[in-house]
């Protein structure tokens, strides 16, 4: 007996060892955020995870993939949040949503937005820089037309450049639409830039050489945070208006300013329920716009990991991050950072 006793001692010392030496990750699994290849994306996914790990205790990582596998994958919990979740645009998300299998939580940036800019040089003009007014009273894209020389196209000097999206992107085919609406298509070039990136570069070669340039940009952006930049007025939205303009093959596209843009964060139905508390945080999540956009400029100027602005961030902005969290929360959060 008392060696049964013994063997059965040390059997449960053996396994307790063992429980006490498995890493915390193989006894919770970790908390899957979509890995998005945006800058404010990753910049926020960041935030969020750093918060996540060290403020409630859990594990995370993030799975690679497109907007709309990634949608899909929340739609079936294989992966449970998408940190910057542009609500209501995409069918998947819409029928995902619709059919109670996906939630987008809080607002999580207010002034997020889209439109048409121009350097706020060429309608203030820079005396540092010496540069004067070239379209002083460019306030709406109603005074497009009578300042098409300002933004002369290098290759078709009789007609002004609009710096359109890259061919393939939504907001490609509105801008273009835009153009008819606004009676500005046979007084402005539609320039679709290769990419992104190259949208950016030509913008940036403009404003650093001084010169005027007409282009659709959106925010939050690292951009928008380096440069000086006015968005000019468009019509009051409309809904019927807007269906026109996402119509490629409509003839008669109707003049109005982009959906508004609102920001969630995108989680699983499951993954609400299983985490209520970390839930009531990501509706409380709010980033002020200028804050974010400083930020992310410094991270492509900079060239930083995601990673390293999210901590840098949240040690700087504790007043905004605090606000989102119950005390007990933010201690240990702000521990974290020291």
């Amino acid at each position: 007996m008392k060696g049964i006793r013994a063997l059965l001692a040390a059997s449960l010392t053996t396994l307790s060892l063992s429980v006490a030496s498995l890493p915390v990750s193989a006894a919770q699994a970790p908390i899957h955020f979509a890995d998005l290849n945006w800058e404010s994306g990753s910049l926020i996914t960041e935030v969020l995870r750093v918060i996540v790990e060290k403020g409630y205790d859990l594990p995370t990582d993030t799975l690679p993939g497109t907007t709309i596998t990634l949608e899909t994958a929340l739609a079936k919990n294989d992966i449970q949040v998408i940190g910057e979740e542009w609500a209501g645009r995409s069918p998947v998300w819409v029928k995902a949503e619709a059919e109670g299998k996906v939630v987008g939580l809080g607002d999580i940036v207010k002034g997020a937005t889209e439109g048409w800019w121009v350097p706020e040089y060429v309608v203030k003009g820079d005396p540092a820089k010496g540069i004067k007014p070239l379209a002083p009273e460019l306030r709406s894209v109603k005074d497009l037309a009578r300042y098409k020389d300002v933004f002369k196209d290098p290759e078709a000097p009789t007609k002004g450049r609009f710096l359109n999206s890259p061919i393939g992107w939504t907001s490609e085919v509105v801008n273009k639409q835009k153009l008819k609406a606004y009676g500005l298509d046979d007084s402005y070039v539609n320039f679709r830039s290769g990419s992104g990136a190259a949208l950016d570069a030509e913008i940036a070669s403009s404003i650093r050489r001084g010169k005027p340039v007409l282009f659709y940009y959106w925010s939050p952006t690292p951009l928008m945070g380096r440069y000086k930049l006015i968005q000019l007025e468009e019509p009051p939205f409309d809904a019927e208006a807007w269906k026109t303009l996402t119509d490629a093959d409509n003839p008669d596209p109707k003049p109005t300013r982009s959906l508004a843009s609102k920001l969630s964060i995108g989680v699983s139905t499951p993954f609400q329920k299983e985490h209520p508390q970390i839930a009531e945080f990501f509706a409380k999540v709010d980033f002020p716009i200028e804050p974010l956009n400083k930020a992310l400029a410094e991270m492509s100027e900079k060239h930083s990991q995601p990673r390293e602005v999210a901590q840098a961030f949240l040690k700087d902005h504790p007043q905004i991050w605090k606000a989102w969290l119950t005390e007990d929360v933010a201690q240990k959060v702000e521990a974290s950072l020291k």
